[in-house]
């Protein structure tokens, strides 16, 4: 906390000296304040906990998938529907370019405000959001086109009605057919991952994490009320749970971690957006070059490692 009151006054005299003028002597000092800022705020950054990285993913100002899609995926065409029920707004599916690869994009998506937040339901998808995934995945497969994942969300929606249409199910069959779709599939974790709704799109050939996201079987909320009977413990639970992108990369969950600005993507998304393009791109050349035979057989065994130790 006291590094954090010491940061906003280096900012507040960075700014009083900018409005000072284009002195020689103020420019030199601007410059040097800076640098002990940036250092400063590096040194915080580092030293944020688990819990901090909760309130991070869960920024209502964090960029969603439709900003990243927007800036770097050309010529976008959105495909709506599961053909069965309707078209769900909490996961976004067309087709586009990411540098020279035509990919099919899979997206959760949160609002940036209350209004969007209700139109996408909190980036919580039903079963016909999946459903729609999996049918733009098969005819990804079909066309021989990459699958591009953004992960952002809460968990699945648990309501009646989803219940109702095979929510389970749905998860279960995403889950099963991604392990076994013959095409190149990248997922990754922009915002929060969470339980069987992020998982649902997390059967790939590269799953990474941005720097400042979670991934985690439930909230900590839930996790420090069903462990201790009280939410308010979700500080102590998160730590426990081991729902960073270090934590993960560690445990070999991951495969790569996603660098953000300094403070988070929502401080420069730009320059967020384009060290997403860049690692995206880098993948997506690096699986261009691995049979389909292989891709398959590969993120078998990589998934099925999972949970395996020795004492």
């Amino acid at each position: 906390m006291e590094d954090t009151k010491k940061l906003e006054h280096l900012k507040k005299m960075i700014d009083d000296l900018k409005s000072v003028g284009n002195d020689i002597d103020v420019a030199e000092e601007i410059r040097r304040l800076e640098t002990l800022s940036t250092k400063l705020e590096r040194e915080i950054i580092d030293n944020y906990t688990a819990w901090d990285k909760v309130q991070i993913a869960r920024m209502m100002d964090r960029p969603r998938s439709i900003y990243y899609i927007n800036q770097f995926v050309t010529d976008f065409v959105e495909l709506h529907g599961d053909r069965s029920f309707k078209d769900d707004q909490a996961i976004i599916g067309g087709i586009g370019k990411i540098g020279e690869h035509v990919v099919t994009i899979i997206a959760q998506n949160k609002g940036k405000n209350a209004k969007e937040n209700i139109e996408r339901n909190f980036g919580m998808p039903h079963p016909e959001g999946y459903r729609k995934a999996l049918r733009l995945m098969k005819q990804a497969e079909k066309f021989h086109r990459p699958v591009v994942c953004l992960i952002d969300t809460p968990g699945a929606y648990c309501g009646l009605g989803a219940e109702e249409r095979g929510q389970g199910e749905a998860i279960a069959r995403n889950l099963m057919e991604m392990a076994r779709l013959k095409t190149p599939i990248i997922a990754g974790v922009i915002g929060e991952g969470g339980s069987g709704g992020a998982l649902a799109l997390g059967v790939a050939d590269r799953v990474f994490m941005q720097e400042n996201t979670t991934y985690s079987i439930l909230s900590p909320e839930g996790f420090a009320s069903i462990l201790w009977k009280d939410s308010s413990k979700a500080r102590e639970a998160a730590e426990m749970m081991k729902i960073t992108a270090v934590d993960l990369l560690e445990s070999q969950i991951i495969d790569n971690i996603v660098n953000e600005p300094l403070g988070g993507a929502h401080k420069a998304p730009e320059e967020a957006a384009k060290m997403l393009e860049t690692y995206l791109i880098s993948q997506l050349d690096e699986l261009s070059r691995i049979s389909k035979e292989d891709l398959v057989n590969q993120r078998y065994e990589r998934f099925r490692k999972y949970g395996t130790f020795f004492e």
